[in-house]
């Protein structure tokens, strides 16, 4: 069986990367294609993969710039070559399922969310940009509307990755999707000793508008207490200037670091709505609560007075309130950890295998064949292929 996994863009190493990741364990001989890739931003696992790039890594400084040619992703896709591929998988958040798959494919999309920028977040993505942009999106994000709505027809099933994510597929495709939570590697993460907490709250992310993180350094400002920001982004130096005395904004910091104070921090502080949310889920695997924003993907793996708290409105008065009432609890590290241990690598590769499983059923009435190794009880080599970029 010869795979094929669509991933949008590959240029770091974040929560959709990690996804890929996994598919790319349950299907090592597996080839990526994407629209544009900097290799050196990959992990190592990725890069002993094939990688195939469409057109738009052609195109000037295509390696920054990729979004900004977004207009042109649906047609790149369609040149993509799949033929003598068995099944597809599109990692979709950027376009990704609009390939053309071959007659007799199996076509799967694992959907982070339907693109932001052009359905629900739309207004929000609009206000923010420059006149420019502003004065261009309603025509460009209407085509890529109707495009992105009718090439979900060419998806034989869905899989999203939070229930939030499967009402989005169901409003705007109007397709039923199967969820599946993403993989954490929970095992990196683990409690420390009562007495090695500090007294600090966390905040982890990439410093976007969306994620509201000026909602967090306003009410520890308020409040007094102290604050660390781990991340970078657009509004990295618009929150040092914001942050008072008590809140300290380090920008990106290397894994050890960030192991450190999700396991040290008082709690985890996430002020956004995530289609999943993958730093709540680490913070929890350290032993730590959460105070999360009552909406996404967060509602479906904090639990309210258990593992954490919710605030329902983004507001630094709604915020302040929530951490008195963290503070008014007794919660157990030990506990709280177990909780994060349900969403494992494993239970994500064992849930899409029945996904790929159901959908091969449905085309060919058999289960498909095997096509990794290690499902068939043999040893898989460190390195299957050398990594080539075309």
């Amino acid at each position: 069986m010869r795979v094929a996994i669509v991933h949008y863009w590959l240029v770091g190493m974040r929560g959709g990367e990690k996804v890929l990741e996994a598919l790319c364990r349950m299907y090592p001989d597996a080839d990526i294609f994407t629209h544009v890739v900097v290799p050196e931003a990959l992990s190592d696992d990725l890069r002993r993969h094939t990688i195939r790039t469409s057109f738009i890594a052609k195109l000037p400084r295509a390696a920054r710039m990729y979004k900004s040619y977004l207009p042109l992703m649906p047609l790149a896709l369609e040149q993509l070559d799949l033929s003598g591929y068995d099944l597809i998988i599109s990692s979709e958040s950027g376009p990704a399922k609009g390939v053309v798959p071959p007659e007799g494919a199996v076509h799967i999309c694992y959907c982070h969310s339907p693109m932001r920028y052009i359905w629900n977040m739309y207004h929000d993505y609009r206000r923010s940009a420059g006149p420019i942009a502003r004065a261009t999106m309603p025509l460009l994000t209407h085509y890529l509307r109707t495009w992105d709505a009718s090439s979900a027809a060419r998806v034989d099933r869905f899989v999203a990755n939070s229930s939030t994510v499967s009402g989005r597929i169901r409003r705007y495709y109007r397709r039923d999707a199967e969820v599946i939570h993403p993989p954490v590697d929970v095992s990196a993460f683990a409690p420390v000793a009562p007495e090695e907490v500090g007294d600090y709250y966390l905040m982890v992310g990439e410093l976007v508008r969306y994620k509201r993180p000026d909602i967090a350094v306003r009410a520890f400002n308020a409040l007094r207490r102290r604050l660390v920001i781990i991340g970078g982004g657009e509004m990295l130096g618009e929150l040092r200037a914001l942050a008072g005395p008590t809140v300290e904004v380090l920008g990106a910091q290397p894994f050890a670091t960030l192991r450190h104070h999700y396991a040290r921090a008082r709690g985890l502080i996430f002020p956004g709505e995530e289609d999943f949310g993958i730093v709540p889920v680490e913070a929890m695997a350290s032993g730590r609560p959460v105070i999360a924003y009552g909406r996404g993907g967060a509602t479906e793996t904090v639990v309210e007075a258990r593992t954490g708290v919710f605030f329902h409105e983004q507001s630094e008065e709604a915020l302040i309130d929530a951490v008195a009432r963290l503070e008014g609890l007794d919660l157990d590290p030990a506990e709280i950890a177990l909780h994060a241990r349900q969403f494992n690598p494993a239970r994500f590769e064992r849930q899409m295998r029945q996904a790929v499983g159901a959908a091969w059923m449905g085309t060919y009435g058999s289960q498909p064949p095997v096509a990794a190794p290690e499902a068939a009880g043999l040893p898989v080599p460190l390195s299957r292929r050398r990594p080539a970029y075309a």
